[in-house]
């Protein structure tokens, strides 16, 4: 999530929080027993069908933030101590469950590598992180979710010209050993690439970016989508998702996005909190949002019918890959919005994953609407909003 790294101070307040008022938070001192044996070698049977078929058959879907991404490590030691570090308990096989349970047949996993490769120019990850993640991807597989794996808070990921060549020759080596570590999955694991792209700390970094950027992004998919084609096992028909620059929901980033040619296992990834000032803003932000007042549902509708023009009508999906709104003690409102929301995204068959940060106490960016530790939903009008906008 976008504004992640600039909260981490009130997220780690957020865990404090959480460990004095949730009832199993002596997990998150404690490393998960492995309940697999990994890796996986087996060649499951994969169904040779379009990204679009596959996509067809996603309804709703579930982000695990500020978990596998997270960059603070208690030490900087075992997998658990990352997966902790910025306010969540260890995730479980049940929480995953309870999820799937309720709706959700999408788990997206986001995934922060580089705190876990080796500093010798191979880029190897550490085999315990990357076993970690191998099992809660096994998690989400195993209660019949699709499951999305990717690349994310990539601090040495910068798209321009000058670090294009650095930055290729990493992602590659990156992807083919996560592509070789489950080449054997079948079609309901989705690879994504990048997770927002971009120029950090400059002026591009959120205005849809400048013409470098979005071509380099662009080389990054590529270098991407050809490594994992690459890499055998099933990944040749493997789905793959590709993100605009910065994920955004510009349009100009649309326009600027190349879909790789000859390949009908790409889909599109792109990130919108809309209308800002109710799902994200800080400042000058407002708690009210009706499906009623068309000040309030222009920029979704807009969202979905651009979406259409510059993508699915070219025969390419779009998942939006994180999407949410934050607490400010309005609860209607939000389950009014996410109904909409989803609701007019699957009119147009384009699924959205809610982003779940874990945070739902205290201050900053409280998308948190399950808890992973009780198993309980702790916004459940919210989550039923969203299964509503499934009807």
């Amino acid at each position: 999530m976008k504004k992640i790294a600039a909260a981490i101070a009130a997220l780690l307040a957020v865990s404090m929080a959480l460990s004095s008022c949730s009832s199993g938070s002596e997990n998150s001192s404690e490393s998960p027993a492995k309940e697999t044996s990994l890796p996986q070698t087996e060649l499951q049977d994969m169904r040779d069908i379009t990204a679009s078929e596959l996509v067809s058959e996603m309804k709703t879907g579930f982000s695990l933030g500020n978990t596998m991404d997270s960059t603070i490590g208690k030490n900087n030691g075992e997998p658990y101590e990352y997966e902790t570090g910025w306010g969540n308990q260890v995730t479980t096989r049940e929480a995953i469950q309870g999820i799937a349970d309720s709706g959700f047949n999408v788990l997206r996993v986001p995934v922060s590598w580089g705190e876990h490769l080796s500093s010798d120019g191979s880029y190897t990850i550490d085999k315990a992180w990357l076993d970690r993640v191998n099992e809660i991807v096994d998690y989400g597989l195993d209660a019949g979710m699709f499951v999305i794996l990717n690349t994310h808070h990539e601090e040495w990921l910068f798209p321009d010209e000058a670090h294009f060549e650095a930055n290729s020759e990493e992602l590659a080596k990156l992807w083919s050993q996560i592509a070789e570590r489950f080449s054997g999955y079948n079609e309901k694991l989705i690879f994504e690439g990048l997770n927002e792209p971009r120029k950090r700390d400059t002026i591009y970094e959120w205005n849809g970016g400048d013409e470098e950027g979005q071509q380099v992004v662009n080389k990054l998919n590529a270098v991407f989508v050809e490594t994992v084609r690459n890499s055998g096992g099933n990944n040749g028909k493997r789905c793959l998702m590709i993100p605009t620059y910065a994920a955004s929901a510009m349009e100009k980033t649309f326009a600027a996005m190349e879909v790789p040619e000859n390949d009908d296992k790409i889909i599109i990834s792109v990130h919108a909190y809309i209308p800002y000032n109710f799902a994200l803003a800080s400042d000058n932000f407002t708690d009210y949002w009706s499906s009623s007042d068309p000040s309030c549902t222009a920029e979704i509708d807009n969202l979905m019918t651009t979406l259409k023009a510059y993508f699915l009508d070219k025969g390419t999906p779009v998942i939006i890959g994180e999407m949410g709104c934050v607490n400010r003690n309005n609860t209607e409102a939000r389950k009014a919005w996410a109904r909409y929301y989803v609701g007019k995204a699957h009119e147009y068959g384009i699924p959205c994953l809610w982003w779940d940060n874990g945070a739902y106490l205290g201050n900053g960016e409280l998308f948190g609407i399950y808890s992973r530790d009780s198993g309980n939903w702790i916004f459940r009008d919210v989550m039923e909003g969203i299964m509503e906008g499934l009807e």
